[in-house]
């Protein structure tokens, strides 16, 4: 995002379960290497990762706890269909975009027409503006976000398993910063207090002293795991269950239920 979003429309993005999410930032600068390392150890047959230590996977938790998406809801899967888009845009947003292409709108439109909100805006404006800025984020209402994330990923780390295969897309960010909490030897000293959601851990300074660096460093280091090396309950600490807001344990049930995900046409095992 471009920037946070304002005080003015928090409400609105709570109300969808955005809030969390669209203030993580751009602070979370990827590790390619980092990436590789663990990605040759994805077995998509199991959609898990397999070391010395057992097989571990990124959990519907993970995904809560690192981003603050909802997890519970309906499936993302349903398409939009319309014959007057332009009509379909001004209802949300009051503005009709310069090019439309079916449901699909211009991002720099989108961020030049709402770039900024004033104090003394009605509450439709700030409605319409709380649209725009989720639109940003792709979407929203009572669906469950968390595991379309998660089902993305878990595609793109399948299909980058195959050898003709040179990039990946889905949230890496969400596999980097799983990787951190569960590797100690893989996080980065941050001397800063946990914060919410934990993927804002990696927006403070950090020192990277003694890390491994190179690939090959990452894969020894990854082959040479002993259990007792992996965290298997990392958010158990209680200085990081302390940041956790009582609303992401209402209903733990949802990280231990064995379901599809799904996001559109993509449906994954979980």
């Amino acid at each position: 995002m471009s920037g946070p979003p304002s005080s003015l429309i928090e409400n609105y993005l709570r109300e969808v379960g955005f809030w969390h999410v669209a203030t993580i930032g751009r602070g979370c600068k990827l590790d390619p290497k980092l990436i590789s390392a663990l990605i040759e150890r994805w077995r998509p047959e199991m959609h898990t990762f397999h070391l010395p230590c057992g097989e571990c996977i990124i959990t519907l938790e993970d995904m809560q706890l690192q981003l603050g998406l909802p997890a519970d809801g309906y499936a993302v899967t349903e398409s939009a269909q319309s014959a007057d888009w332009g009509a379909v845009w001004y209802e949300l947003l009051g503005a009709i975009p310069d090019n439309i292409n079916g449901g699909q709108i211009e991002m720099g439109w989108l961020r030049d027409t709402f770039s900024e909100l004033d104090n003394d805006s009605t509450e439709l404006e700030r409605i319409r503006y709380a649209q725009a800025y989720i639109l940003e984020m792709i979407g929203a209402g009572e669906f469950s976000w968390g595991s379309a994330v998660l089902a993305n990923l878990y595609k793109e780390m399948c299909g980058e398993t195959r050898p003709n295969k040179a990039k990946i897309g889905g949230c890496l960010s969400l596999l980097q910063s799983w990787a951190r909490f569960c590797f100690s030897f893989l996080r980065p000293r941050v001397d800063h207090p946990y914060t919410f959601p934990l993927i804002t851990r990696w927006n403070h300074s950090a020192s990277y002293v003694g890390m491994p660096t190179s690939l090959e460093d990452i894969r020894l280091l990854l082959d040479q795991l002993s259990e007792a090396q992996f965290q298997w309950i990392p958010y158990e600490d209680p200085a990081i269950r302390a940041i956790i807001l009582d609303e992401f344990f209402q209903n733990p049930n949802i990280w231990h239920v064995k379901v599809p995900l799904i996001n559109y046409a993509t449906l994954e095992m979980y």
